[in-house]
């Protein structure tokens, strides 16, 4: 039998990684990356009190990425992946009952709990064990685009059942019958996230399960303290963190669509969900040509095409009635996101982070690398609260050049110190 650490797990792994990896997401985040508008009418939120949601959401996440790494260096990952999934359903019950902002609050830092501290770190070491040694980008290419595959579909079903039950034009219909609708969204996202936390715990079995325990440290403050002596681990947090800025900015894009594109909530809304196609496309093309060549050079280069989407989008120049400028604009902007996004994990084993201490690392890195789920959102619910239409969507961009640029010289930085070892 092959050892595990060398090649690549079963399709059904992967799959099933990919389904709970999005989504358990969905309640938290997707939800109102696909229907912004409507999810700020039905909800009574400003963009700042949205944005402050996420926030809260980021502290708990903060606090739980660290821990929650190194339990995944102490338990399988499927059993705590099934377990996230079935906690993580439970909040959507509550979330269908349109509940005061407080509650909402604790909510979303409930989430932060079950989607981070049980989740993160057992995800990202269960699909670095499925890839095995040489086939890390394809690993951590088919993940993310299958994840991406998965919120478009999810995406497309959410607003096929919203228009469904929508019986009224969206224009004309009230907000109790906009409430109604979208509750049925919610009601639907929750039983998927539960179904398929059943499948885990019932059928995803982790490649080499004993071996994977034979290579556990039963330390984990000596797993801690060896992490953190590894140079690439610092320039890693720098490389998630400036990719992250530019994955939390698709939050926004069906709003630019609303905003400055004048299109209605459902349109707006497919715009969300239709952006999200790009994920898989780039991430399996990225994936393999990592393999091929360097994950970091990949990610320099996808750092390059965020800058000059962010660059576009920040200059003004995209505004109403011109929709074709809109969606090249977006799909530049969205490939150079998703490109950097796929591999900043990909690329741990050319960082020289060992598979012992993977969940360790994840929760290390992530604790500076996932830090936009404290700040951006806010910032930029600030901004388009303050400065509405296209100014406020001009700053946001503006604060995505600034990471663009930041992530660039780290990953530059990074390949150096790889080709140097």
């Amino acid at each position: 039998m092959q050892d595990p650490r060398y090649s690549k797990g079963s399709f059904l792994s992967i799959t099933l990684l990919i389904l709970s990896g999005e989504l358990v997401y969905m309640l938290p985040y997707v939800l109102a990356r696909v229907f912004r508008p409507t999810f700020l009418e039905v909800f009574d939120l400003t963009n700042f009190e949205l944005g402050s949601l996420f926030s809260v959401y980021g502290v708990v996440a903060l606090l739980s990425y660290l821990y929650g790494g190194v339990l995944a260096d102490q338990f399988l990952p499927r059993k705590l992946i099934a377990l996230s999934l079935f906690l993580t359903a439970i909040g959507g019950l509550v979330m269908a009952t349109y509940p005061s902002y407080l509650t909402l609050q604790i909510l979303f830092g409930y989430w932060g709990f079950t989607t981070v501290f049980l989740f993160w770190g057992a995800m990202i070491k269960a699909t670095r064990l499925w890839g095995g040694t040489m086939s890390q980008g394809q690993a951590f290419g088919f993940l993310d685009a299958g994840r991406g595959l998965v919120a478009a579909s999810m995406g497309s079903v959410g607003v096929f059942i919203f228009s469904l039950i929508l019986t009224s034009d969206i224009r004309s219909a009230t907000l109790i019958e906009r409430q109604e609708a979208f509750r049925y969204v919610i009601f639907f996202t929750s039983f998927m996230v539960a179904l398929v936390g059943l499948l885990v715990f019932v059928y995803m079995k982790s490649e080499g399960e004993e071996k994977i325990k034979e290579m556990t440290s039963t330390s984990s403050f000596s797993n801690i303290k060896s992490v953190i002596k590894i140079p690439s681990v610092w320039l890693l947090m720098i490389i998630i963190m400036s990719a992250y800025v530019g994955y939390k900015l698709t939050d926004i894009y069906s709003l630019y669509a609303s905003d400055v594109m004048l299109y209605d909530q459902i349109q707006a809304a497919e715009v969300g969900a239709l952006q999200l196609y790009l994920r898989p496309i780039v991430c399996v093309i990225i994936g393999f040509l990592a393999d091929k060549t360097s994950g970091t050079s990949w990610i320099i280069i996808g750092f390059v095409i965020m800058l000059l989407g962010a660059v576009i989008f920040a200059s003004g120049i995209v505004q109403s009635n011109m929709d074709v400028i809109f969606f090249i604009s977006l799909i530049i902007i969205a490939v150079g996101t998703y490109a950097a996004r796929a591999l900043y994990f990909a690329v741990f084993q050319e960082g020289k982070i060992p598979l012992a201490h993977m969940g360790t690392a994840v929760g290390i890195i992530s604790v500076v690398g996932y830090t936009p789920d404290v700040f951006a959102s806010p910032i930029m619910g600030y901004l388009l609260d303050t400065y509405p239409g296209i100014t406020g969507h001009q700053y946001v961009f503006s604060m995505l050049v600034v990471f663009s640029i930041l992530g660039l010289l780290a990953s530059i930085r990074f390949a150096k110190l790889v080709k140097t070892r």
